[in-house]
């Protein structure tokens, strides 16, 4: 196991300026054992997430689900998040920081096993500082990208004071006392758009500009955007500058071609469900009736993103007699990408190239911190490499600018 973590020192960038630092739209935690049990009440002792070890084997992924082997035996020690009937196996992709690329693999693993930023605030903000990089913004890892763990429970009485914990949590213990370094993002209770409202509102009080949702959500099982279902929602989020994060995987489906391809090809094509939403919400008339909505593709790079606007505004001229409503969609679909959507890479070259299709101010950046596909602690240099070339002030917007406007962030 490679745990020592040797950084270059700071570089310079375009024009001999100090490169600006990182400001991460897109960072996962690795909850600690205790965001539950220490907030909810004892009765629910036997069904609350909680943290078990077992010993297994045989751990793999079939393209849908983990399965493994219970052998306390010869079994590996493995830590599982158990709640309700769930049980969900630690494995060292979703916790690779300092582990070589060639020694992340399915290994089940403990939080001993875990760099210590992964679950750990002070140690994320010293593994932040050996990365060059500012401030970060972290996904739930077993709520999962948008809390859906919570809208398969069985007990929603339960799931709400779940969701409520943790975003206690997120705003009490993992991001207070650092200074505005470790920015809040919450979750919502995804089975009632009022609650999910209420929660946006409970949230925003205190300070939270950023909230998860589905790319998706009829893949969860949840009305689409066209139905106006998730309005009470939108309004929220419109009305208090709360940043919708919609995460790839958010809709617990990756694109795959077959149930027998392997993982990378979802991983190649991971991009897809964005690229799919983005066109759900450009005829969906959500963003014109909310303005002041703003949304953002978590990890879904970004080359994509041309000509899949040049195909929306084409659709929109050529089909506007019936291929939807033009009452609803008033302009052109772009129009609606650069006014309040945000795209976010961490490694897509072509996606430098072709900025100026995009918009320098609807790109930022992220480090995805400390999953299997992270730039740690190399991200500075990754960026600098993509953005050779680029003006100073162009970059400074791509690292940092973009991301502190999004978020409202005092940086």
């Amino acid at each position: 196991m490679a745990l020592t973590v040797a950084v270059t020192e700071p570089g310079t960038g375009a024009a001999g300026a100090e490169f600006p630092k990182i400001i991460s739209v897109d960072d996962h935690v690795l909850e600690p054992p205790d965001v539950w049990t220490s907030r909810l009440p004892g009765r629910y002792a036997d069904v609350w997430p909680r943290v078990e070890r077992r010993k297994v084997s045989n751990l793999a992924f079939n393209g849908v689900t983990y399965t493994y082997d219970i052998d306390p035996d010869a079994g590996k020690e493995t830590d599982f998040w158990v709640y309700e009937d769930l049980r969900v196996p630690m494995r060292r992709i979703i916790a690779a920081a300092g582990y070589e690329i060639d020694e992340v693999t399915l290994e089940p693993i403990t939080y001993e096993e875990m760099r210590p930023g992964c679950y750990d605030a002070g140690a994320r903000l010293a593994d932040m500082d050996l990365n060059w990089c500012e401030a970060s913004l972290t996904f739930p890892t077993f709520p999962r990208f948008c809390g859906q763990t919570f809208l398969e429970a069985k007990d929603r009485e339960l799931a709400e004071l779940c969701v409520l914990a943790y975003n206690d949590w997120m705003v009490d213990d993992w991001c207070a006392g650092s200074g505005g370094r470790l920015v809040p993002l919450t979750i919502v209770p995804l089975w009632d758009p009022d609650l999910a409202a209420k929660e946006v509102e409970r949230n925003a009080a205190r300070g939270v500009r950023a909230v998860c949702f589905s790319e998706i959500p009829p893949h969860l099982g949840l009305p689409s955007i066209h139905t106006g279902h998730w309005d009470p929602f939108f309004a929220a989020c419109d009305e208090t500058g709360t940043v919708v994060n919609m995460h790839i995987g958010s809709s617990s489906q990756m694109p795959a071609t077959s149930p027998d391809a392997p993982a990378a090809v979802q991983a190649t094509l991971s991009f897809n469900n964005a690229m799919a939403s983005l066109g759900d919400f450009l005829f969906s008339g959500v963003l014109p009736r909310f303005p002041n909505l703003k949304l953002a593709y978590s990890e879904s790079q970004i080359g994509w993103i041309p000509y899949a606007l040049e195909r929306a505004d084409a659709v929109w001229h050529q089909f506007q007699g019936w291929g939807y409503d033009r009452s609803r969609v008033p302009e052109p679909p772009s129009t609606y990408f650069h006014r309040q959507v945000y795209g976010c890479f961490f490694r897509d070259f072509h996606g430098m190239e072709a900025l100026d299709r995009i918009g320098v101010d609807n790109v930022t950046f992220e480090v995805d911190y400390p999953h299997s596909d992270s730039t740690w602690p190399r991200s500075r240099q990754a960026a600098e490499d993509m953005m050779a070339g680029l003006a100073p002030e162009v970059v400074h917007k791509l690292v940092r600018q973009n991301a502190i406007d999004m978020l409202g962030l005092d940086l």
